[in-house]
């Protein structure tokens, strides 16, 4: 009898432990936890056809006129933040009042959280790419509908969640009010840690919506269940960072295992025929540039005969 429970222990065990996921960075032979290629063996919607993060292709993007600029609430007011190390990632939630609306998108969103996906140190960590390019870091602005009392309720909306991303770039110049938010992860290092930010403001890290174009598409959340509900929009213009700042940002936290946590994004997904929007028009004679070239060279060449 005594052998039985332990055999059903050990499989309980060996069941609650398969349905851990993980980044690659945190896989190891010693962990049972499933890295992005097998998080569809635990999460099927890991295998859907709208996956994300993806390669954008500029010569491929397609203009649409309804992508106008958009309009941020609440990203001058100074707000209390918490931050809080969720294992995998840390959260910064924000409060209601920071709002979203235009930039093509169907209704107004608030404001949820915010988090970043940073590789190892001196490596590309962005989820999503440009042409191939990953960039050092990303950061992620996630927005519900307004109608909507949590993220899990608006999981059940195939555009319930709208996604804000920006590109960090590395300067010469450190960008100073970024280090707050590095203090605070610095605080946090552990999981289950949390720590606050007070007098906060968005409008310190991000540009203002007038200065912002961006590519649209629809996707999913790049974490487990990988809910195809979100409307992602991605800048072109990037946020500063200095090299030390980003090196601060990889030693900071910690895994629930208290491996360090770095390399936290997943890995490109298919495109699978859907398209990619841009508000910007002249992001669409990006595709014929070899033909333009040839053009003028052919039109040069003529004029010169005659």
């Amino acid at each position: 009898m005594t052998s039985v429970l332990s055999l059903s222990s050990v499989l309980l065990a060996l069941k609650l432990c398969s349905g851990e996921w993980c980044y690659q960075s945190q896989f190891s032979c010693n962990d049972t936890c499933k890295e992005p290629n097998h998080w569809h063996k635990i999460f099927p919607k890991c295998g859907g056809q709208s996956q994300s993060p993806i390669n954008i292709v500029t010569r491929k993007v397609q203009h649409d006129s309804n992508l106008t600029g958009f309009i941020f609430e609440g990203h001058e007011d100074g707000v209390t933040i918490t931050v809080e190390n969720h294992g995998h990632s840390a959260h910064f939630a924000l409060p209601s009042s920071v709002r979203l609306c235009g930039g093509g998108l169907p209704t107004t969103y608030k404001a949820v959280q915010f988090h970043l996906h940073w590789g190892e140190e001196q490596q590309p960590g962005s989820e999503h790419s440009v042409d191939g390019e990953r960039y050092p870091m990303e950061l992620h602005i996630v927005h519900i509908k307004e109608q909507y009392s949590s993220l899990q309720e608006a999981e059940s909306d195939t555009t319930g969640i709208a996604a804000l991303a920006f590109f960090f770039e590395v300067t010469s110049e450190p960008n100073k009010h970024f280090d707050r938010v590095i203090e605070a992860l610095g605080r946090v290092r552990y999981q289950g840690n949390s720590s606050t930010i007070l007098g906060f403001r968005l409008a310190d890290i991000i540009l203002p919506a007038s200065k912002l174009s961006y590519y649209r598409y629809s996707g999913s959340l790049t974490t487990p269940g990988c809910d195809q509900i979100v409307v992602w929009t991605v800048f072109h213009q990037t946020l500063p960072i200095s090299q030390k700042q980003l090196a601060l940002v990889t030693r900071q936290l910690l895994y629930r295992t208290e491996k360090p946590m770095t390399g936290v994004f997943r890995p490109m997904q298919n495109l699978n025929r859907r398209i990619v929007f841009t508000s910007v028009k002249s992001d669409g004679v990006r595709a014929l540039p070899g033909l333009i070239t040839l053009f003028l060279c052919f039109f040069c060449a003529f004029g010169q005969q005659r």
